[in-house]
């Protein structure tokens, strides 16, 4: 039983150790010599003049994630596309209840506001 964890326990282990290792080996061999110039917040090249931390609305962010969501959609319902002559009734059945799904999402979205570029 403990042989079959083994390989489970030792990708754990590989998992944690390759970035903490990318990490150290980046922190060893980065440039140390830092000033005022290189420290300094680069912005388009326009020099920052008064706050730079400025407050976006939500509206945005909510908007970005709507987009995630539906393209995802479409990541999984390509495969489904490309199979669909093989497919059973039952495969059919759940693609429409996932779409459905997503439809009355962007429904409830639509009408909360989500989608309104104010």
């Amino acid at each position: 039983m403990l042989s079959e964890f083994a390989f489970v326990g030792v990708l754990a282990i590989f998992a944690t150790l390759l970035p903490v290792a990318g990490l150290m080996v980046a922190w060893l061999i980065r440039p140390k010599k830092p000033n005022p110039i290189k420290q300094s917040t680069y912005e388009c090249g326009i020099e920052a003049r008064g706050e730079t931390w400025v407050q976006f609305r939500a509206c945005y962010y909510i908007y970005a994630l709507l987009f995630v969501v539906f393209d995802v959609e479409a990541a999984f319902l390509l495969p489904w596309a490309v199979a669909y002559q093989q497919l059973a009734l039952y495969a059919v059945i759940e693609a429409i209840i996932f779409v459905a799904i997503l439809a009355y999402a962007l429904l409830y979205a639509w009408r909360k506001g989500a989608l309104r570029w104010v």
